[in-house]
């Protein structure tokens, strides 16, 4: 809160409880019918009045002096969020530019015409050995033991229904 605020509302506060003495002066004198006393009364209380109203001037100006440094300082709060948002989308597009850059980085190979035929040669080879294997393995079954040993044994299909 402005100093200019404080002592506005301050001051006005004070001088409009003063200004309730001279009323209760007034009052008495009038009810006595002294009017030399209700006009010096009256003249005390105009002039606690005249300065409460100036206090309260002085604490309007603190409060509009208060408005304006708080929308100065939201603005300048607004600036800087904006500014480190900024920082921060420009830092990601710096990522983003450095993860498209490792992609360039690759190292590229090429298979000459004589390897691409060798690995042609191995995968028919391992096609014709996998076939081979599959084909066995539908012919004969096996069973395992729990130590691992391979145990060849013969199917029988026995069903039993009991009714």
């Amino acid at each position: 809160m402005n100093a200019k605020t404080m002592e506005g509302l301050v001051g006005a506060r004070t001088n409009m409880n003063l200004q309730n003495t001279p009323m209760r002066v007034y009052k008495e004198a009038r009810r006595k019918g002294d009017t030399a006393a209700m006009e010096r009364a009256m003249g005390y209380a105009c002039e606690f009045e005249d300065k409460a109203e100036e206090y309260k001037a002085k604490a309007d100006k603190g409060m509009e002096e208060d408005a304006k440094e708080a929308r100065e300082k939201a603005k300048l709060e607004r600036e800087e969020a904006i500014r480190k948002r900024r920082e921060e989308r420009e830092k990601q597009e710096e990522r983003i530019d450095d993860n498209r850059n490792v992609g360039d980085n690759t190292v590229h190979l090429e298979i000459s015409e004589e390897g691409k035929a060798a690995v042609k040669d191995n995968m028919d080879a391992e096609h014709t050995d996998s076939e081979e294997v599959k084909t066995e393995a539908v012919k004969e079954p096996v069973t395992y033991t729990k130590t691992g040993e391979v145990v060849h044994t013969q199917q029988s299909a026995n069903i039993s229904v009991s009714v």
